[in-house]
């Protein structure tokens, strides 16, 4: 499965403080149709991530009935991305 969509960078200031882009709700009910063939426990699903010419391996948080794409300090870095930039992400699910 392969989703490209847009979404805000935002900060979670939580005891492990971590950048994330929210998946719109259409994508995140995708998602939720094959989380429980692809999740590792926690319905945290592993993706291929890409933003611009950066790309890296994470896993998706459930977040609020949608998902949390973490976005590493070496992508914003490589990207120039910063908490409100607009960025376009494209995921791959091994289903």
């Amino acid at each position: 499965m392969d989703l490209e969509f847009s979404g805000e960078i935002w900060f979670w200031r939580g005891p492990a403080p971590w950048h994330f882009v929210t998946v719109p709700e259409a994508e995140s009910g995708e998602l939720a149709a094959t989380s429980a063939s692809v999740t590792y426990g926690w319905g945290m699903i592993p993706v291929a991530a890409r933003i611009g010419g950066t790309g890296w391996r994470t896993s998706l948080f459930p977040k609020d009935g949608r998902y949390v794409v973490p976005v590493k300090a070496r992508v914003r870095a490589a990207e120039g991305l910063d908490v409100g930039d607009v960025v376009t992400v494209r995921l791959s699910v091994d289903v």
